[in-house]
């Protein structure tokens, strides 16, 4: 069972993407992970977009262009999605079991994205397996995107399971280097310790 489960259930789609709406109505940005994809490529790069939830960033980046691939354990989660783009693909797949050879998924990706807190909230245990799984979708030039929080202020959890030094060396393994490490979505330089941190990382040579 996923940390994300643990917390929220396993029917959260709807009241999750409820509370997106009121975010949203407040004014706050909902884009800041789309615009940093498209300051990595233009379109129509592919992007897996791994643990998609309800589609927010995978919707918003397939209406700017993108070839999008949009995967996730919770079957509630994928409803709203395919409710929301009924013509997006949007697959029920667990992180942990992905196979990067799985037809559906339809070749190697120039971007696989971890929006949302994912990092942290996968089964625990599953965390190196799932970077080595995800590194494996990647074309040669492809890159591993992820956004988490480093602290119980950035996280929906009563603790931080994941550091930055345990992440990076997850993709250590996976035959990943850091390419670029930010603050936030919208860049901010990441110049000691900080709540939350979005990692670029890419295939070693």
């Amino acid at each position: 069972m996923t940390r994300w489960s643990e917390v929220a259930g396993t029917d959260s789609g709807p009241a999750y993407d409820a509370r997106l709406e009121a975010l949203a109505r407040t004014g706050k940005g909902m884009q800041g992970e789309a615009d940093f994809v498209g300051g990595l490529l233009r379109p129509p790069a592919r992007v897996l977009d791994a643990g998609c939830g309800t589609g927010r960033v995978g919707i918003e980046l397939r209406q700017r262009g993108y070839d999008v691939v949009g995967v996730d354990v919770e079957p509630s989660m994928l409803a709203v999605a395919r409710e929301r783009d009924p013509d997006g693909v949007w697959l029920l797949r667990d992180l942990g079991a992905l196979d990067p050879d799985d037809p559906a998924l339809e070749g190697a990706f120039d971007i696989v994205l971890l929006a949302g807190n994912v990092v942290p909230l996968l089964a625990e245990g599953a965390e190196a397996d799932v970077v080595r799984r995800l590194a494996g979708c990647l074309g040669a030039d492809g890159m591993l995107v992820a956004g988490f929080g480093l602290d119980v202020d950035h996280l929906p959890l009563d603790h931080a399971p994941v550091t930055l030094n345990d992440y990076d060396r997850w993709c250590v393994t996976a035959r990943l280097v850091l390419r670029d490490r930010f603050a936030t979505w919208e860049r901010a330089t990441c110049n000691g310790p900080t709540g939350y941190a979005v990692s670029v990382h890419a295939q070693s040579a």
